[in-house]
């Protein structure tokens, strides 16, 4: 008992390992309770048994066992894990419980495998169940054969596989034991009942008399199927339904979908295959051969006897099959030919579909051989064909079958139409498509005209299993012909025909075929259309098929008319008459044959007022047209007449019912008169009128082999041109290419001219229809004659076919579509362009003693035969389908033990596919699945070779035919890891484009499972890769389920695998669209159209990104193509469409980037986890490149990845770059979830050297970013990094417009990619050889801390620039040039602090330095960014350029919305910053808003800020966006001695009609003074009318960016007036403000803007006085004053027009004195013009102007006496002053004073010497006081309000509102550092220089206290001379005014 209490104290588990029996017990029946009450099926509690369970079962002792097997029930029952033991504890079940003499212990046993079953482990279950079989003990034997029976009673055959189970059923039929026995009969019943007579086969080896037991019992059963009663786990919905019906009384629910028996089991796949080739006699080929009839009979008996196997395992039965084919064709002994036929009929039985690939060379002869008569001949090679049938398909033997139909010998005739009626019966809609009954109609119906009755009764009964299987109405519109006899015939055939599964016969049938083709609208109707005879002509299907769609549903609707053909026999001249006498007037019959001219025109004219009036029903045609053909017919000789009569023809083809027969009577005469003068025309539209009628293809195929008959060139030029003009408005669906192209070709050699260009005209409209295959009819042609068909073929590249607008009412097109789509279900693609080339038979060129030289023993004699075979095919260019004895040849040199053979065997089969087109759909099996086995080869050469091969063969056959059968997975099965790799990675860039795959892929599942844990990490890649892609055609479930047949150690893993791969899954192609979605695609272009005719205002907002020196002027709104661009560039180009298929032309209309789920996030996963290689490379490898196609295959559409990897033709690469450009907009979550992988093939181009494919990625890159900024998407670091480096590199590129381009997309690069990243990688892009690359990305980097400030510097500053300043010393001038504009750019954001940051430099550097600096750094104290803006431009670098940080002295706060201001990057910075210091620049606008500021209570101690109107760059060129012409050069200022053509271009860019060219062109010229010079005043005065016009324009301030325009616009009209003749600007001005004050209905804005040009004119008049022809000027004011005399221009509403004119009149008399009354020649009475009255009276008190002017005479008298030495002293004492603290101000005053006295003194002697500062000093102190004198009186209160307008006159220096504003703080004692928003107010526009960097605060402060001392004393002495009514304005009064508010602003703060 001891021993008891100590085992009772153990938990449970540990109770259950125990070696006491006892104690086991014990804890076998606590873990049952346990078990029991355990609620959570994922319990942890339930992994402390799992590895217990076995020994549950496996118990020694048989009490403990019994218990044991109880719990292990329980868990199995209630454990989420118990799966997992599934194996181990069905094992011990079945060899320690089944071997019990307990029936209790083997029912729980039998209960256990039962229900691991329903846990989803049947395979398990099934599999130990089997293996159990073969034990010795028969009692496990037998419990384990009634535990199958109880599994397949109860789960039924869907979760029992059958076929292991019956494979090892007979062996239990052999057992000794009788048990065994008996329980084996009771399953064979019980397996009867799920798959019925699919039982016997597998059965019939048994004993004879078990077998007849077995069919009694058989008998018996009930004929009702069985229904599964108990269900697995994942079937709970069925079990509730099955419970349901239970429970309701059972049987109502019998029809119930879901619980309908297993599908019918195929006897077939129950049975073992039989390998036969290794039993057949060792002798067996020899007798074959032999002499002796008896010797080859026993040959093929011991083939018949071996064939007789009802399943043979697939092996090489090539040579046996040739065998064999030979007995049947050339035998002479019947018998012989019986027993052959017998064993092909075998074999077919025995492989199925493993025969397919040698149907098709046994069926050609065994076709042939049906000329024997005997009767058991027939009947063993109809078995045989038959069986070969099953095989293959009708669409593979087809053509053989054709070839025979039209045979001399009626037997085999006879025969074909019965093996075609048979071969019907297993046919559905879908495998007997249109198509198949197009080629196959027209030779049933010759045969039913047939003389040999047996033939007619053939072809009745074909033509009756057709009708019966597809429906009356599909086969109908083949039959048009025939008479009601031959109609009735066929239709009571049909009735007799009864299909396989469908006994109910007739009715039935008929019903279902209309149903099932109900899906795709308008089949019937397309099927009954068009003339049943043009087999050939429908053939031409291919691209125009869908360029139609709109006839589509106009044919819908009007069914029954307009799709028969109208159809007329001849009629008799006698009856003509008749029946034309009835519709035509008496005196009109009896003149159409007068002698006399003017008869017979009048007759015509009653004709045709006749036929005008006549009814369609009533219109005889063809009477009338015979009427008109009737002498002298065509032979007229009065040209009216016939033009006349050509006329009406055209009228009764219009108006009536008119038939070919009607046609042939006047096509004769149209091409007679085709070629004349006069009656050509008129000949034309008759022709085009009977196309209408009869249709353009049977019409153009008369006419053209009718003018060729004749030997007119005219005729046959203008016929040819006809034709071309016919094709375009009748569109090319139906045109027989075969019918023209040998005319053709005999007009290209024609002597005449003019009809060999025709010809080539014609090509040319054929090209856009057909594209390059047309090429191949021509290959032949003369060198010279092939280049102008290549020429033309060039003009017509890129033009789209127009629309057909002529002969829909025919619906042919519709038939062509309906047939297109009806192939695409059936997986070709639709008939191509290369069916009509013209193909020649080889068969008899492959002989048989090239065949044996192919297979010699001798490698030299095999390359030889392979040579000859290579010969032979490239002399035929292109081949039929039949190559007679080749394939088998072929397929053997695929395993040539020397290598080289086996290439140029792959060599040889690439120009086959080449050569035999879409026909070598036939050979894949054969032919096609041995290159499959050649992708195992060791050489990666072969290899290579074989892909090439094996590609070349797919597009040619579609890759359906390749997935069809077993072959694919019999190839992946074998374990050869390079096969395994290249046939994955194949089948994972292929499967994605397919939208439905057989069936039979399926098949390779288990194969790419066990890839997925193959040994070689290469291999299991590949099939990962591959996962998604099976998984998006056969269904995540499916592949699932498929894991159960894994070992349990392998499906973990892969079903984790399957679940990874089910999130990446890729979707699914869409179904192809219908006539809708055809339609749709056509219109695609439509949109397009509509941006065409923008208005002028909304053309602005087009882009103006600047492709040249990357100015942005403004934003771009929409980045699309432009829509020219698009129209042209992109939709126009049609090459791909013309070449493609109709297949892949509905692909192309779909999504062209498919979303993938995470794809992006995996594939970053992936290179982060180095799964895959990461993107990082000097030159792109091979592996880089099939990584990225790997990636591309799931997420790009299939046709786009061939075209963006096609590798001959960049073109193609071009176009497909257009499409996605195109796309952009409408895809652009497609195109942001592949952005990495657009953005890794972009860095792949970089490294080609063509440059076309490079300006379109640039150009497609130039449109991206911008569109991702707009949605605001930032590029993550995964992006950035695999792309920015590349493109960094191509900154470097020679040519100068792709440096361009690659500096644009960095600019734009920094709105979605964060500048301070961008630095890193230009700054490695300065370590680069490549010099101009160096250059380049320094001048970036300048523009990078140009924009954004130092903060963008990584990783500091001090070592970016320590960086930078080692280019200093560079040896390339270009790259010094760009270290030291860099280190400017620093110079001019942080001051002095870069030398500090730079490090030490060598003397000679520095001094470089320097220099640079001294001349050009910009005049403003230095500021760096704050640090707020700084953090705003890190967060949102995407979203905002910063303006430029030195552009005043004090940033506007980040706060303050920023616009979206120009990026510069100067391309030349040196010159820029030349013409910078050499012009004045325009400074910034400083206004207060003190109204705004006196409001706002939110801030403290802050005076408002100075608003920076950013107008610095007004004076740089303007470079704008030219979409399609090409901009100005940047560097056009540099071109002042360039040619005229240069002028002429940009002169003609002027006129263009995009408003960017436009006004970019006019800023370029107006930059030139010689060229702006030349504008006269009319053109001055047009151009200024239509910019100030434009910016008073309301809807520019509506659109985005209206203000950035309005300021491009002002920048344009300054440079106008600085630049332009002073005169004619002058001149132009006053005349436009004379219009515009004269016309009521002109804005007052306008004039007030002209007047604000001209009060600018009038500042600068100083220095331009001498330029101006003061003459003109005075005669332009006078005949203003004579228009506007003084009291009207008082009157006016606004005093401003009339101070103006003073003004303009003051300044002239101030500046040139009494001389102005000079130039007053031109006015002819001066002394009745008030001018001159006016000027006599200015001039007068002229005296008075300004206090320090003296006389100029005397000025010059006293410059005269003035000595070098006095000169000298006074400038001396001067300067003096100025440098002393006291008295600067006074010295400042007397320089200014000294000044204005001698203009031409020279200072630069005193300044030279002087510091930068001190310099800048006194140019301000000057310009303050200048300001001061000259400005003060002019500021007029009623100009105040015009705020809206950048432009102006304002006359006021910034400077001076800037000192006002230091003197005001300073008053108030606030700091400089004050921030404040600023209200808008008037800009002012001016030509100061910018002030230089102040590098001392004392000396900032010292300068503003004098600056104010200064002020206050000049306002004093402006007051005491100011006379001026204008200058009434009191700055005293001003200043405390501005001193209250500030007080008020203050206090509130406060």
């Amino acid at each position: 008992m001891g021993d008891d209490s100590e085992w009772m104290k153990l938990p449970i588990d540990q109770k259950c390992e125990h070696k006491v029996w006892k104690a086991r017990l014990n804890g076998y029946e606590e873990a049952l309770k346990l078990f029991k009450r355990i609620e959570d099926e994922k319990s942890p509690e339930w992994g402390k048994y799992l590895g217990l369970l076995k020994k549950f079962v496996t118990d020694s002792n048989a009490v403990a066992q019994l218990k044991g097997l109880e719990a292990a029930l329980a868990y199995i029952e209630n454990a989420h894990v118990a799966g997992k033991t599934s194996g181990e504890v069905v094992s011990g079940v079945v060899s320690k419980v089944f071997n019990q003499p307990k029936a209790r212990a083997k029912e729980l046993g039998s209960d256990i495998c039962l229900m691991y079953m329903e846990i989803e482990r049947a395979e398990v279950v099934q599999d130990e169940l089997i293996k159990g079989l073969d034990n010795k003990n028969p009692k496990i034997v037998v419990t384990c054969i009634e535990t199958l029976r109880k599994a397949l009673s109860e789960f039924g055959s869907k979760i029992i596989t059958l076929k292991p189970v019956v494979k090892v059923l007979p062996k239990q039929f052999e057992s000794r034991e009788k048990a065994v026995r008996d329980e084996a009969k009771l399953l064979a019943v019980e397996i009867y009942k799920w798959i019925r007579d699919a039982l016997r086969p597998p059965l019939q080896g048994i004993n004879s008399v078990q077998l007849k037991e077995l069919e009694e019992e058989w008998v018996k059963l009930p004929t009702a199927a069985p229904k599964q009663s108990r269900f697995l786990r994942s079937q709970q919905a069925l079990k509730a339904k099955f419970e349901q019906q239970q429970a309701a009384g059972g049987d109502e629910a019998d029809g119930d979908k879901d619980d309908e028996p297993a599908p019918q089991v195929d006897p077939y796949e129950l049975l073992e295959a039989v390998e036969i080739l290794s039993k057949l006699p060792k002798d067996f080929y020899d007798k074959i051969e032999a002499k002796k009839w008896q010797e080859r009979k026993e040959a093929l008996e011991a083939v018949e006897t071996l064939a007789k196997n009802p399943k043979l395992e697939n092996g090489d039965f090539g040579d046996l099959v040739r065998a064999l084919r030979k007995v049947i064709g050339k035998d002479a002994n019947v018998m012989l030919v019986t027993l052959a036929a017998k064993c092909v009929a075998g074999l077919a039985a025995g492989l199925r579909k493993k025969f397919g690939t040698y149907a098709g060379h046994v069926v050609p002869t065994i076709l042939e051989k049906f000329k024997e008569k005997k009767p058991q001949v027939v009947q063993a090679l109809q078995e045989a064909i038959d069986a070969i049938f099953l095989t293959t398909t009708l669409q593979n033997i087809s053509e053989d079958v054709l070839g025979v139909m039209d045979n001399k010998n009626p037997s085999i005739k006879q025969q074909a139409s019965l093996f075609l009626a048979r071969s019907f019966r297993h046919c559905t809609q879908a495998t007997l498509p249109k198509s198949m009954l197009k080629a196959f109609c027209p030779a049933f119906l010759k045969q039913v005209n047939d003389s040999a009755p047996e033939v007619r009764d053939a072809a009745y009964e074909a033509l009756g299993t057709a009708m019966k299987v597809v429906g009356e109405k599909a086969v109908n519109p083949f039959l048009a012909d025939l008479d009601k006899l031959k109609l009735d015939k066929i239709k009571e055939s049909a009735d007799k025909v009864e299909l396989p599964g469908k006994k109910g016969g007739g009715v039935g049938a008929e019903k279902k075929a209309p149903a099932a083709k109900a899906a795709p609208p308008a089949v019937a109707p397309a099927r009954s259309s068009g003339p049943p005879k043009k087999a050939p002509a429908a053939k031409l299907g291919g691209p125009p098929k869908k360029g139609k769609p709109a006839s589509a549903p106009s044919a819908k609707g009007k069914k029954c008319p307009e799709t028969k053909e109208f159809v007329e026999t001849e009629i008799s001249i006698e009856v003509c008459e008749e029946r034309s006498a009835t519709v035509l007037p008496a005196s009109c019959m009896q003149l159409l044959d007068s002698a006399n001219w003017k008869e017979r025109l009048a007759s015509m004219e009653e004709f045709q007022k006749a036929v005008e009036q006549m009814d369609k029903s009533e219109m005889p045609c063809q009477a009338l047209v015979r009427m008109l053909a009737k002498k002298p017919g065509w032979k007229e000789t009065n040209f009216q007449v016939m033009q006349m009569k050509l006329h009406i023809v055209g009228l009764i083809a219009q108006k009536g019912s008119f038939s070919k027969t009607s046609a042939f009577v006047v096509l004769d005469g149209l091409v007679d008169k085709i070629g004349d003068v006069k009656c050509g025309g008129k000949a034309k539209e008759g022709l085009t009128a009977t196309a209408e009628a009869c249709s353009l293809p049977w019409t153009a195929e008369q006419v053209v082999s009718m003018v060729f008959a004749q030997k007119n060139p005219k005729n046959q030029a203008e016929t040819l041109n006809w034709l071309a003009n016919a094709m375009k408005e009748f569109g090319f669906a139906g045109i027989n290419v075969k019918g023209f192209i040998n005319n053709v070709k005999t007009a290209l050699g024609a002597t005449n001219p003019a009809v060999r260009t025709a010809a080539i005209t014609l090509l040319g409209v054929m090209y856009l229809y057909m594209g390059a295959p047309l090429r191949m009819f021509f290959e032949d042609e003369k060198p010279a004659l092939l280049k102008q068909i290549d020429d033309e073929f060039e003009k017509m590249q890129g033009q789209s076919p127009p629309t057909a607008f002529r002969g829909a009412r025919k619906g042919g097109a519709e038939e062509d579509g309906e047939e297109a789509d009806e192939q695409e279900e059936n997986g070709g693609g639709a008939p191509d362009v290369m069916d009509l080339l013209p193909r020649t038979d080889i068969s008899d060129k492959i002989t048989q003693d090239m065949v044996d030289k192919v297979g010699d023993k001798n490698w030299k004699i095999r390359k030889e035969g392979l040579d000859e075979v290579a010969a032979v095919i490239s002399e035929a260019k292109f081949i039929q389908p039949s190559i007679g004895e080749l394939p088998m040849a072929l397929k053997g040199r695929l395993n040539d033990s020397n290598k080289i053979l086996v290439q140029q065997t792959l060599t040889i089969l690439q120009q086959i596919a080449v050569a035999m087109g879409p026909a070598l759909k036939q050979h894949v099996k054969n032919l096609g699945m041995p290159i499959i086995t050649v992708l195992g080869d060791g050489k990666t050469n072969v290899r290579a070779a074989a892909m090439t091969t094996l590609q070349a063969w797919v597009e040619q056959t579609g890759m359906k035919d390749w997935l069809e059968g077993e072959d694919l997975s019999e190839e992946l099965k074998r374990e050869n890891p390079f096969l395994r790799q290249e046939v994955l990675g194949w089948l994972a860039e292929k499967l994605p484009a397919m939208r439905t795959v057989p069936s039979d892929l399926m098949l390779c599942v288990p194969y790419l499972y066990s890839c997925l844990e193959d040994r070689n990490g290469d291999v299991r890649k590949k099939a990962q890769d591959a996962l998604p892609i099976f998984m998006m055609h056969l269904g995540y479930e499916k592949m699932l389920k498929a894991t159960g047949k894994l070992k349990p150690a392998s499906k973990e893993p892969v079903s984790a695998l399957l679940e990874k791969a089910r999130a990446v899954m890729p979707a699914k192609l869409a179904p192809p669209p219908g006539k809708a979605g055809a339609a749709k695609s056509v219109s695609g272009g439509a949109p397009a159209k509509r941006y065409v005719g923008v208005s002028f205002i909304l053309a602005v907002t087009c882009s103006f990104v600047s492709c040249s020196d990357n100015v942005s002027v403004l934003s771009c709104k929409p980045p699309h193509f432009s829509p020219l661009s698009r129209r042209q560039g992109v939709l126009g180009k049609k090459a791909p469409v013309t070449k493609a298929t109709a297949k892949d032309e509905e692909d192309r209309s779909g999504v062209i980037f498919i979303l993938v789920p995470n794809g992006k996030e995996q594939r970053i996963k992936e290179e982060k986890g180095l799964k895959v290689l990461k993107w990082n490379f000097n030159t792109p490898r091979d592996e880089y490149v099939d990584q990225l196609k790997t990636q591309m295959s799931t997420c790009f559409a299939r046709w786009l990845q061939d075209e963006l990897f096609h590798a001959s033709d960049f073109q193609r690469q071009v176009k497909a770059i257009g499409v996605m450009g195109e796309r952009m907009e409408d895809e652009l979550e497609g195109t942001v979830s592949c952005l990495d992988l657009i953005l890794k093939w972009f860095t792949l181009r970089f490294f080609e050297t063509n440059s076309t494919v490079l300006m379109k990625v640039l150009e497609y890159l130039k449109l991206l970013f911008p569109t991702l900024s707009r949605e605001n998407y930032h590029l993550n670091e995964y992006e950035a990094s695999s792309f920015i480096p590349y493109l960094i590199l191509k900154v470097g590129e020679s040519k100068d417009v792709v440096r361009k381009d690659v500096r644009a997309i960095l600019t734009m690069l920094c709105k979605v990619y964060p500048a301070s990243k961008v630095f890193p990688f230009l700054m490695d892009g300065t370590k680069s050889k490549n010099s101009k690359q160096r250059a380049e990305c320094l001048e970036e980097l300048g523009c990078l801390i140009e924009n954004y400030g130092m903060n963008v510097c990584q990783p500091t500053p001090a070592k970016s620039m320590k960086e930078i300043a080692v280019h200093i010393g560079d040896r390339d001038n270009s790259v010094r040039n760009a270290a030291l504009n860099t280190v400017l750019a620093v110079y001019n954001v942080c001051g002095d602090q870069v030398y500090k940051l730079i490090g030490n430099l060598s003397e000679k550097e520095m001094s470089m330095l320097e220099e640079r600096v001294k001349r050009f750094a910009k005049k403003t104290p230095a500021a760096a960014p704050p640090p707020a803006r700084q953090a705003a431009e890190r967060e949102r670098p995407q979203r905002e350029h910063p303006s430029n940080p030195n552009a005043t002295f004090m940033r506007k706060p980040a706060q303050q919305p920023q616009e979206d201001v120009p990026n510069k990057l100067n391309q030349a910075r040196a010159q820029n910053a030349v013409r910078e210091h050499s012009h004045p620049s325009i400074p910034k606008e400083f206004q207060l808003d003190l109204d705004m500021i006196e409001n706002d209570h939110t801030r403290v101690s802050e005076l408002p800020d100075l608003v920076q109107h950013k107008l610095d760059e007004l004076l740089e060129p303007i470079m704008m966006p030219e979409p399609k012409i090409r901009s100005v050069s940047p560097h056009f200022d540099d071109l002042h001695n360039s040619t005229a053509s240069t002028i002429n271009f940009v002169i003609s860019q002027v006129a263009s009609g995009d408003i960017n060219t436009s006004i970019q062109a006019l800023a370029q010229l107006f930059s030139m003074e010689s060229l702006a010079r030349e504008a006269s005043m009319g053109v001055l005065k047009d151009l200024m009318h239509g910019l100030i016009t434009l910016m008073l324009d309301a809807r520019v301030e509506d659109i985005e960016d209206g203000q950035q325009l309005i300021r491009s616009v002002n920048l344009l009209v300054v440079r106008v007036l600085e630049k332009s003749d002073q005169t004619n600007i002058l001149s132009a001005l006053l005349v436009l403000l004379q219009d515009s004050l004269t016309t009521s209905s002109g804005s007052p804005m306008f004039s007030e803007l002209v007047m604000k040009c001209l009060w600018r004119m009038i500042r600068f008049l100083p220095e331009t006085i001498n330029s101006i022809n003061l003459d003109r000027i005075l005669l332009d004011v006078h005949n203003f004053m004579k228009v506007f005399p003084k009291e009207k221009l008082k009157q006016l509403k606004s005093d401003v027009p009339h101070r103006t004119l003073k003004t303009l009149l003051h300044t002239l008399c101030k500046l040139t004195g009494a001389k102005i009354l000079d130039h007053m020649s031109m006015i002819e009475n001066k002394n009745d013009s008030e001018l001159e009255a006016h000027l006599r009276r200015v001039v007068k008190h002229s005296g008075n102007f300004s206090g320090m002017k003296s006389d100029r005479g005397t000025e010059k008298g006293q410059d005269d006496r003035m000595s070098k030495a006095k000169v000298s002293d006074i400038l001396s004492e001067i300067f003096k002053k100025i440098g002393s603290k006291e008295n600067t101000k006074e010295g400042l005053t007397e320089l200014y004073e000294y000044k204005q006295k001698y203009s031409d003194a020279d200072l630069e002697p005193f300044l030279r010497n002087t510091s930068q500062f001190f310099q800048s000093y006194v140019e301000r102190g000057l310009r303050v006081i200048e300001s001061e004198r000259e400005g003060k009186g002019r500021i007029q209160p009623s100009s105040t309000d015009s705020g809206s307008v950048p432009l102006n006159g304002e006359e006021m220096k910034p400077a001076v509102y800037y000192e006002r504003l230091k003197i005001l703080r300073q008053r108030q004692g606030l700091e400089n550092n004050s921030r404040g928003d600023s209200g808008p107010m008037r800009p002012i526009t001016s030509l100061l220089s910018k002030p230089s960097v102040a590098s001392s605060t004392d000396m900032l402060q010292s300068k503003l206290s004098q600056l104010k001392e200064s002020r206050e004393s000049h306002f004093q002495q402006e007051q005491s001379h100011s006379h001026s009514p204008t200058r009434c304005s009191s700055p005293s009064a001003n200043l405390d005014d501005l001193k209250k508010r500030l007080e008020r602003i203050k206090s509130n703060r406060q």
